[in-house]
C-alpha cells in the first residue's frame, strides 16, 4: 500500500533559494514548503544544503515537472530512479505530477502540453501512475491542467476524466485553481460549474498561482498561467468556493517568475491561511 499524502491542511510556499534566510530566521505563515524534483536530482551542494534545513522544521511537498505522465512512451525509468532516491532521502509528505506530457523519444520540452481525453490515453495514464506509485512506494497526486487548445477527440469532461483516473489508479488529485480559472476563460466556460463538477473527494492539495492577460493572434482574450504575480481576485473566490466544499486542505502559493520579496510571498499564504481558518472555523460551528 503506498504512503498516503499528509500535508497539514495549512498554507505552503515554493521555495525559492533568495527566500532561505528568511524563512529559516523565524516563525512564518506557512506549514510547508513545495520543491520541483528536478532541480534536486544532484547528489549535493548548497541546494541540499538548504533543503535539509528546511525539512527539519517544515513538512515537504515534491511537485515533479518532469515524468510526462501523458507521454505515449514509456515512462523515462532513469529519471525515476532519481525522483526515487530523492523522496527516499527526503521523505516528503507530499508528491504530486501533472496531467500532461512533455517528451517525445529525446526531445525534452519546456511546457506542460495538453492531451485528448479518450479512453486510450485514460489507460496510458493509469499504467504510467502505477509505475510511479509501485516504484515511489507512496500516493501520486495528479494535478490538472491549464489548457490553451481543445481536442475533438476527447469524449471525457476533463472533470470526469480525472475522477476516472483517480478511481482506476488509487491516486489522489491537486486541484490547481488558478488552472481551472485560465482554462475556462480561455474556452469560453464557467470556471464554477467546472469546480462543481470536480471529484473534491480525491483532492488533498490545492494550488493558487498568477496569470497574465495576453490576447492572442486574432485580438481575443488570452489568460497565462505565469506564476509570476500575486493571485487574482476570481481565482481568490473560486478558492473561497472550493474550501466551503472541501473544508481546509493543503493549499499552495506558486510564484516561480519574477520571484517577489520574501514578505510579498509570505503576504499571499497569509490571505490563504486566513480563509483556510475561516473554513475551519465554519466546520467546527
Amino acid at each position: 500500500m503506498p504512503i498516503p499524502s499528509r500535508l497539514p491542511a495549512a498554507a505552503g510556499v515554493g521555495f525559492k533559494p533568495q527566500h532561505f534566510a528568511d524563512i529559516i530566521g523565524g516563525e512564518q505563515p506557512i506549514g510547508f514548503v513545495e520543491i520541483h524534483a528536478e532541480n534536486y536530482m544532484g547528489a549535493g551542494g548548497p541546494p541540499h544544503a538548504q533543503l535539509g534545513a528546511l525539512r527539519e522544521r517544515y513538512a515537504l511537498s515534491v511537485h515533479g515537472v518532469g515524468l510526462s505522465i501523458g507521454g505515449a512512451a514509456a515512462l523515462d525509468a532513469e529519471h525515476l530512479a532519481r525522483l526515487k532516491l530523492l523522496c527516499d532521502r527526503y521523505q516528503p509528505d507530499s508528491f504530486s505530477e501533472h496531467l500532461a506530457w512533455s517528451s517525445h523519444g529525446e526531445v525534452f520540452y519546456n511546457d506542460l502540453l495538453p492531451l485528448p481525453y479518450t479512453p486510450e490515453t485514460l489507460a496510458r495514464i493509469v499504467e504510467h501512475i502505477d509505475l510511479v506509485q509501485t516504484t515511489l512506494g507512496r500516493e501520486m497526486l495528479l494535478e490538472n491542467p491549464s489548457t490553451y487548445v481543445t481536442f475533438v477527440d476527447s469524449t471525457f469532461p476533463e472533470t470526469e476524466f480525472l475522477a476516472e483516473i483517480a478511481r482506476r489508479s488509487g491516486c489522489g488529485l491537486l486541484l490547481d485553481v488558478n488552472n481551472v480559472f485560465v482554462s475556462a476563460k480561455n474556452h469560453g466556460t464557467d470556471p464554477t460549474s467546472y469546480l462543481a463538477a470536480f471529484p473534491m473527494a480525491r483532492v488533498k492539495e490545492i494550488h493558487l498561482g498568477g496569470h497574465d492577460e495576453q490576447t492572442d493572434d486574432d485580438g481575443a482574450p488570452l489568460l497565462i498561467d505565469a506564476h509570476g504575480s500575486p493571485v487574482a481576485d476570481p481565482v481568490w473566490a473560486l478558492y473561497e468556493n472550493a474550501i466551503a466544499r472541501s473544508g481546509p486542505l493543503a493549499t499552495l502559493i506558486e510564484w516561480d517568475n519574477n520571484v517577489p520579496a520574501w514578505p510579498v510571498l509570505a503576504r499571499e499564504a497569509r490571505a490563504a491561511s486566513d480563509i483556510l481558518s475561516r473554513a475551519a472555523a465554519a466546520k467546527a460551528a
